[in-house]
């Protein structure tokens, strides 16, 4: 069976069989977070934007850490994934604007990062790797197959964690 990549847009997800491998681009201030499961060799991802979802609820939960990450624990759980086995790493959360300003609003990247973390707590699920923060875009790119996430900037190439 051919590998195939499947691409994730921005504020979007989806779920992957062992074969396939998942790639999000653009990824500054938003998130990308991966989960995956050895024993099935599911995987999925998630790109988020903002940290919360409005209080009044979202048709995009994918947008939003707080629900994004839950949606995809559904997801992976509807494809044959144990929940209690999921693992995570996720990378992006840059502060895009050059600013010393501790308005939150303007903290889009780190606010995303501590959302995507406070919801895997909660989920119970362990970060086996991050890299978040800085102030450069990534790409990403999931190996099922070794478990590894491709992180690529414009000053750094790429490397795995």
């Amino acid at each position: 069976m051919a590998m195939e990549v499947i691409r994730v847009a921005i504020a979007d997800g989806a779920v992957a069989r062992a074969s396939d491998r998942l790639r999000t681009t653009g990824l500054g201030s938003c998130v990308g977070v991966v989960l995956f499961e050895s024993r099935s060799g599911l995987s999925g991802m998630v790109h988020v934007m903002l940290p919360n979802a409005p209080a009044a609820g979202t048709d995009r939960p994918t947008k939003y850490a707080d629900v994004g990450v839950d949606w995809l624990v559904d997801q992976l759980h509807k494809a044959g994934a144990k929940p209690s086995q999921l693992r995570a790493k996720i990378a992006g959360g840059a502060q895009m604007f050059n600013t010393q300003s501790t308005n939150d609003v303007l903290r889009v990247g780190p606010r995303n990062v501590d959302a995507v973390l406070n919801s895997l707590n909660r989920l119970e699920i362990p970060l086996l790797a991050a890299d978040t923060g800085g102030s450069v875009g990534r790409t990403i790119e999931f190996d099922p197959e070794t478990e590894t996430l491709w992180v690529r900037t414009a000053f750094k190439g790429q490397y795995g964690i």
